[in-house]
């Protein structure tokens, strides 16, 4: 039943509050905490009951909490001077002291009976307000009982993994495994568990090794979205089933964004919320051209407008920053570099368990601040939050190769690919390993990966530089002089004895290497 206030009604069923009549938009955790005080408003709701209930009992900071309060109270018309309506009690918690009516239903003649209760039809469960998922037990075609061990052990590894997303609503286990030995439709599947997509494979095992499949589907809409094999010797099982699971999320994973991104961008322009902007602004920015950055940063900035806590938002739109200042589109450098740091900064501290705002906002800090080894620690927490996530591999790998650790850069850089091989973000691999093996000295490792990387982005000025530096110090002065001059288009500023401020390179050899390489090719000083 609705709950109504002043001039407001909160409808739970509708996940809708309006303000006579008119839609008051509210992100997804500030209207879950406006339901948990008004439907508890003849108590103080302690802080802990509201991280359970709004935050699934996940520690955040006390920042996190006043700041949705104060979404809470802006939504309403309240404020923290006033308190009108949403009072503070110090050291306790928060109680909702507006008058509460309950909406009533159609009314019913008190002579009239009750009608005799029926039996109601099961109702689908709604679709949770981000991606859903559920993992069906994989069927065991071995021909062995004695195998559903393992394909139930790959299962659990693949739930906890994709539990790790933090954007993924993923149904726990116990729930899954309700399905097993059950031939089942996916479209129920769905309806019963409210989830949009269902994962399902099956293991088969001939000899020593075995073979995976797994098949993800839009339940919605009963379609197919991705299909894959994996095999593997069965050598160390618990082995194998770790980096099935790995392969399996790792591929998953970016066909999920891409669904959630094809979905958000058929949708109305006035039905968006901030997570639409957010994936719409996700889509621009895999294009990575000057225009498509500029769309991007804006579609970022409107789902922090929506949403002032979401971190991975401001993450993804301090990396517009940086990747306008390493492509030298910035029009005032000093003010959108401070923008950008200013934004990393609140990604990091927002999103201190989001492995994708430690990772863009890590990077971003890494670049506009010059703080590599900073940089390299938040990456390295969000590869403990989720393993799986390409992005944190090889944009670590990037800062492990300006840092000077090439090898590892490359090890990371492999992983990422590994992980995501038909990533739209692909360009960002390529020129990374271009970066790391350049500072190695392999110059003809880093002209291969260069021109990959233009061949799939060809305004790169990052991979343009390093073709240039790499043909000039192998001798092919020609081709090196070509690759400057297309250079010199793409960034007439740039300059060789300014290279640390457009590169935050550490290692003064690295350096060395690079100003010599372009010098060579023709970049003016």
């Amino acid at each position: 039943m609705p709950f109504a206030f002043e001039d407001y009604v909160l409808d739970q069923q509708r996940r809708e509050l309006t303000l006579r009549g008119q839609t008051v938009t509210l992100g997804p955790q500030v209207f879950d905490l406006l339901l948990q005080l008004v439907s508890n408003g003849d108590r103080v709701v302690s802080k802990d009951e509201l991280l359970q209930a709004v935050w699934s009992g996940r520690i955040v900071s006390e920042s996190t909490v006043a700041s949705h309060i104060n979404a809470v109270r802006k939504a309403i018309g309240d404020s923290g001077e006033q308190q009108r309506l949403l009072r503070t009690v110090a050291r306790k918690g928060y109680r909702f002291v507006g008058v509460i009516r309950e909406v009533p239903g159609p009314e019913r003649p008190d002579d009239q009976p009750p009608l005799p209760l029926q039996p109601a039809p099961q109702a689908s469960l709604a679709l949770p307000d981000k991606p859903s998922i559920t993992v069906l037990p994989f069927q065991n075609l071995s021909g062995d009982p004695g195998q559903d061990y393992f394909a139930d052990g790959i299962v659990e590894d693949i739930i906890v993994a994709l539990s790790r997303i933090r954007w993924l609503f993923v149904i726990a286990r116990n729930s899954s495994f309700t399905f097993k030995d059950r031939r089942v439709d996916v479209s129920d599947v769905g309806r019963e568990l409210g989830v949009r997509y269902v994962l399902e494979g099956s293991v088969r095992k001939a000899g020593n090794r075995v073979r995976i499949t797994g098949q993800l589907i839009d339940a919605s809409q009963g379609t197919h979205i991705w299909a894959e094999r994996f095999e593997g010797a069965l050598d160390n099982l618990f082995d194998l089933q770790d980096q099935i699971a790995e392969s399996v999320v790792g591929a998953i994973a970016p066909q999920l964004e891409r669904a959630e991104i094809e979905r958000a961008k058929r949708k109305p322009t006035d039905s968006l919320c901030a997570y639409d902007y957010y994936l719409r602004g996700t889509a621009k920015l895999h294009h990575g051209t000057r225009e498509a950055v500029a769309e991007a940063l804006a579609l970022f900035y409107q789902a922090i407008e929506m949403d002032a806590e979401f971190a991975s938002a401001y993450g993804m739109a301090a990396w517009c920053h940086f990747w306008r200042k390493l492509n030298g589109w910035m029009a005032d450098r000093a003010e959108e570099i401070a923008e950008g740091a200013r934004l990393a900064r609140l990604a990091v501290e927002l999103g201190r368990d989001d492995a994708v705002a430690l990772t863009r906002g890590g990077h971003a800090l890494g670049h506009l601040t010059g703080d590599l080894d900073g940089a390299i620690a938040l990456l390295d927490r969000a590869r403990l939050l989720n393993p799986n996530l390409a992005p944190a591999w090889y944009l670590g790998g990037i800062l492990r190769a300006l840092r000077g650790e090439t090898e590892t850069a490359i090890a990371n850089l492999e992983h990422a690919t590994r992980l995501s091989p038909l990533d739209p973000e692909m360009f960002r691999m390529q020129v990374g390993m271009a970066l790391a093996h350049f500072f190695a000295g392999r110059d003809a490792c880093a002209i291969g990966w260069a021109e990959k990387a233009l061949g799939n982005l060809p305004s790169l000025l990052a991979a343009m530089a390093l073709l240039a530096a790499s043909l000039a110090l192998g001798g092919r002065q020609a081709e090196a002089s070509q690759a400057m001059a297309r250079l010199r288009q793409l960034d007439p500023q740039l300059r060789a004895s300014r290279l640390r401020e457009w590169l935050p390179i550490h290692r003064d050899e690295d350096l060395a290497r690079f100003v010599q390489g372009l010098r060579l090719a023709g970049l003016p000083d």
